[in-house]
């Protein structure tokens, strides 16, 4: 991981120097990249020399003992000379294992560990997200339940609506984040290998190698996918997995933005209103000119990384479009950056939210306040119904009720600030029959409906199940540098 002593003067990507976990930064590095190319041309290796070809067990020996152990400086020599970064690194594993340098890449093409090797490092990163959504929906289940029966003001459109529960506004962003596990977990059964498959998917090179013999070049696939840890095997290719594969995964990390960013979004304009607000440190420094502010800076950065992932994910929309018969290399660039940023996005994204929803603080003075100020209006239909109940009649009382609202309305308006119209109405005589019933009947907790009930049901039902199924991924926290 870099740090902010290492380089001061040349570019370093804020995801290394600021935003994402050790454990995705070494997922997408060069190293984890080249020592499972080392390792594709092991299985390889190995697979042929099952299959009969003339590979020795010292060769295959030899190659396994300098997996990790990469000449970087040596490679980058050569690939200045080659203009070629895999054949560059044939020849550097080739130095170091000389026995073994006639067999390295036996009958392989370029992508047969440029894109297995992704395909291993995309189903290894989604492990990591979906370990980062675990731990994000553990916080978001805990504080659901704990505020499960609090009634706060809903909003749609962003204008008060009828009553929800801070609870049940929680389960929305909890119920993102169940669906977001599910898309991830399907891509990572789903996702295929490339496979052995040659240079134009045709797998023609492996054919002349076993001499015709086409069952030991089906068993030569079969055995590298399952050593590599694969079940599924693209069906056919060209010199490229479907670049469509890309489209898909990017499209699950996209989905994992846009809850991200709503959970954000939502949590910024609570805090706004002073219903809500992020962690806040105690030495936390807002802005530096004015003193008193308290922004969301964590919840800003979610939103602002968000946007960065939902825009990468057109770029492998746009490469499968645009890829010519069995491979065009202008995929190589773009790939070499959406990918692995999009991921360290995600990484960063996620443990900010498993940092703030861990952290969230409720208001709950200020949320009654904002309550009492509009349930009032909400209150009028059953206490109209209670007195007509009571004998009054229904038109009568329904033009009283309507006239004092108006008044408080515009009183609200000009800035009177308290709403005082259910002492208004009780002040009435024709409400004189439901007089003793007004705190019964204006209750915030009758106007939140089934609400803390939805919140129990959700947990129990949805989110339990899936926090027993990845069990093991829970427990990881947030480490923000930042």
């Amino acid at each position: 991981m870099v740090t902010s002593s290492d380089i001061h003067d040349e570019f370093v990507s804020p995801f290394a120097l600021r935003w994402a976990g050790r454990e995705m930064l070494e997922n997408w590095s060069e190293q984890k990249k080249w020592s499972t190319a080392r390792r594709l041309w092991v299985a390889l290796a190995q697979a042929e020399r099952e299959l009969g070809l003339a590979i020795s067990q010292a060769q295959i020996d030899e190659m396994r003992a300098k997996v990790d152990d990469i000449d970087f400086e040596r490679a980058a020599e050569l690939e200045k000379e080659l203009r070629h970064d895999v054949m560059a690194h044939i020849r550097t594993f080739g130095e170091q294992c000389p026995k073994a340098a006639p067999v390295i890449h036996l009958g392989a093409t370029s992508c047969y560990v440029g894109d297995n090797a992704e395909m291993i490092q995309m189903r290894d990163g989604l492990a990591l997200v979906r370990k980062g959504l675990v731990n994000a929906l553990a916080r978001m289940a805990a504080f659901a339940r704990k505020w499960r029966d609090l009634p706060t003001l809903a909003y749609t459109h962003f204008q008060p609506a009828q009553l929800t529960t801070v609870g049940k506004r929680a389960c929305l962003w909890a119920q993102d984040l169940c669906m977001d596990i599910e898309e991830v977990d399907r891509q990572m059964v789903s996702l295929p290998f490339r496979g052995v498959k040659g240079t134009t998917g045709t797998q023609a090179s492996f054919l002349e190698l076993f001499k015709g013999d086409h069952e030991k070049v089906k068993q030569l696939n079969a055995k590298v996918a399952a050593a590599m840890g694969f079940e599924r095997v693209a069906a056919v290719t060209g010199q490229t997995y479907p670049r469509k594969v890309d489209w898909q995964v990017l499209s699950a990390l996209c989905g994992v933005a846009q809850s991200a960013g709503k959970f954000a979004s939502d949590m910024r304009l609570m805090q706004s209103l002073k219903e809500m607000e992020e962690p806040f440190g105690a030495k936390q420094v807002g802005s530096s000119a004015m003193a008193y502010k308290r922004n969301p800076m964590r919840c800003e950065r979610i939103c602002g990384l968000a946007r960065f992932v939902i825009n990468m994910s057109l770029n492998p929309a746009h490469t499968a479009a645009t890829q010519w018969f069995e491979r065009t290399l202008d995929d190589s660039s773009n790939r070499r950056l959406c990918l692995a940023e999009s991921f360290l996005a995600v990484d960063s994204i996620l443990s900010l939210v498993v940092n703030v929803a861990e952290g969230m603080v409720v208001h709950e003075p200020v949320i009654r306040q904002r309550v009492a100020r509009e349930l009032p209006f909400m209150a009028t239909e059953p206490i109209l119904m209670a007195a007509v109940a009571a004998g009054g009649d229904r038109q009568e009382l329904h033009e009283r009720i309507r006239v004092h609202s108006m008044a408080v309305s515009q009183a609200l308006y000009e800035g009177g600030g308290v709403n005082d119209l259910l002492d208004r109405i009780a002040a009435d005589p024709g409400f004189a029959a439901v007089k003793s019933k007004m705190g019964e009947l204006s209750d915030p907790r009758r106007f939140v409906g089934r609400a803390p009930e939805q919140v129990d049901e959700f947990l129990a039902e949805v989110v339990g199940p899936l926090l027993e199924q990845y069990a093991a991924d829970l427990g990881a926290g947030a480490d923000l540098r930042v």
